[in-house]
């Protein structure tokens, strides 16, 4: 009965953190895809020099 609970315990595991991992991945790509968009979407100052926009 022992063995039956680890292997099924050991499941359960790999499992979650195959799914943490594919969640992870996605969030990946969220903020790459973001942070690609800031780069496209910034605005011009009243110079006319592009400036960051992130604020650190």
């Amino acid at each position: 009965m022992v063995p039956l609970l680890l292997v099924l315990l050991l499941a359960l595991i790999l499992f979650g953190a195959g799914f943490a991992l594919k969640v992870l991945w996605w969030v990946a790509v969220l903020v790459l895809v973001v942070w690609l968009l800031g780069f496209v979407a910034r605005g011009t100052s009243s110079t006319g020099s592009r400036g960051r926009w992130y604020r650190w």
